[in-house]
């Protein structure tokens, strides 16, 4: 599907010009190519790792420290795309990540390693709330849940894309660990260029409010929805985090498969599924894709478990391909719910609250993989967090089912 000719479905007029401009497909392509450099370094960090000689625990730090850098910018600058308007953020989302683009083709060490991840999560967390905001607001009537997809798997689609890109680069082309980020480089510059001609979508009437950090910012008429919604991000996001930092090592390390590509391959496949899944839950409705979607996560996370125990990579794929359906159902039909639920003057803080939510869950295995390694062994930590994140996603899966039934009854 052509990014071009198809990026005129849902565009705007210029009122001052009258010309057509680019719309939500657009702007969902902006919000792609941004957090396509999020996940870069996911095949890269045994590189950095024979490089600088650090060790795993090292590694799932560095690779956490972006999930900071997410929730600080969520907490700080959630709102800020409801009262600057949302080309100033998305604008600054990108230059973030450019930065953070600068800093691993200067890398010289793990402070820079460090400062480039937690750019890139600035950048991450700017995008998340205000991307999504403006994908939904440029969609004309009748396109929403067609602008909702948009959003979600621009979400995932950039998060896979990132290490497949920089797979095939580091495996294939010379200078494995600049190269990625030069090509990243080039593509910011490009969305940066689009989002100078996307519509605006905020238009205020009465004078600028102040930018304060807005925290978690929730607001009364959202909370009873917000709150299984998020709960079934955080258990999807968990089984990401379990699985990109668990794959790429234990490919290299257990099954003794080091083509940098297959690796990034195999993380790609996670989000491709979960892009399936958000597709597959506009069949089957919200309200029945946040309990069912939970419970395909449990099934991934069983063979993904299954596959360290065994030492098997066919599990390894199928657990991939059945955790990420499940995460993407569970996970569009949360952020749908909780973005129409919302009051138009905060849609944007309150989706990046519900980003928060999912990048807590983000983080925690990540670490809690990287600390139990050296200890444990690599198989047997992930087996710890597997087992874990079964008994967190069941729990999740039962408490949504009960809330969505009683909201059903009333």
């Amino acid at each position: 599907m052509s990014v071009i000719s198809d990026a005129t479905e849902g565009r705007g007029q210029d009122r001052r010009t009258g010309r057509r401009r680019p719309g939500y497909l657009a702007a969902a392509a902006v919000f792609a190519v941004g957090m396509l450099g999020t996940t870069l370094p996911t095949p890269l960090y045994g590189l950095y790792r024979q490089q600088l000689g650090f060790s795993e625990l090292v590694v799932t730090v560095v690779f956490a420290a972006y999930a900071v850098g997410v929730i600080a910018a969520l907490l700080i600058a959630g709102g800020f795309s409801d009262v600057l308007g949302r080309r100033p953020v998305l604008l600054a989302a990108l230059g973030l990540a450019a930065l953070s683009a600068v800093c691993f083709l200067t890398e010289g060490g793990l402070p820079l390693l460090y400062a480039g991840r937690v750019l890139s999560g600035f950048s991450a967390g700017l995008l998340s709330g205000t991307g999504t905001a403006a994908v939904l607001e440029l969609a004309p009537k009748g396109r929403q849940a067609r602008a909702g997809f948009a959003a979600t798997a621009a979400n995932m689609g950039g998060l896979g894309l990132g290490p497949l890109l920089s797979g095939i680069l580091a495996e294939y082309a010379p200078q494995p660990l600049k190269l990625p980020f030069a090509v990243h480089l080039v593509l910011l510059a490009a969305a940066a260029a689009v989002v100078c001609v996307l519509p605006e979508t905020v238009h205020r009437t009465h004078p600028r409010g102040s930018l304060r950090p807005q925290g978690m910012t929730v607001p009364p008429e959202v909370r009873g929805v917000f709150a299984p919604c998020a709960l079934a991000a955080f258990a999807g996001f968990s089984m990401l985090g379990l699985f990109t930092a668990v794959a790429p090592a234990f490919l290299s390390q257990t099954l003794g498969e080091r083509n940098l590509a297959v690796a990034g391959a195999v993380v790609f496949c996670v989000f491709c599924a979960s892009t399936a899944g958000q597709l597959l839950m506009g069949r089957i409705g919200a309200r029945r894709a946040l309990p069912w979607g939970c419970a395909v996560l449990v099934a991934g996370l069983v063979l993904i478990a299954l596959s360290l125990l065994l030492t098997s990579f066919p599990l390894l794929l199928a657990g991939a391909l059945t955790g990420g359906a499940g995460q993407g159902m569970a996970f569009r039909a949360g952020l749908g719910e909780v973005s129409s639920a919302a009051p138009e003057a905060h849609q944007g803080a309150t989706i990046s609250a519900f980003f928060v939510v999912a990048y807590v869950g983000i983080s925690l295995p990540v670490v809690g993989v990287g600390a139990l390694t050296s200890a444990l062994g690599l198989r047997d930590a992930g087996l710890v967090f597997a087992g874990c994140a079964v008994l967190l996603v069941a729990a999740v899966g039962a408490r949504v089912s009960r809330i969505l039934s009683r909201a059903s009854d009333r």
